[in-house]
């Protein structure tokens, strides 16, 4: 396997955040680690109507 230049999460970030949302994570020594994306169901203004 080779190793990655660690853009991809950059990217993601970039695009949750755009629409709103946020990511969560946990990471263990040797264990490997766990991203949660977190996106709403509605957007601000859809809220209203």
């Amino acid at each position: 396997m080779t190793e990655g230049t660690g853009l991809g999460l950059s990217v993601v970030h970039g695009i949750v955040r755009k629409h709103g949302g946020s990511i969560l994570f946990t990471t263990g020594t040797g264990e490997g680690s766990e991203f949660v994306v977190l996106l709403s169901l509605f957007r601000e203004n859809d809220r209203d109507s």
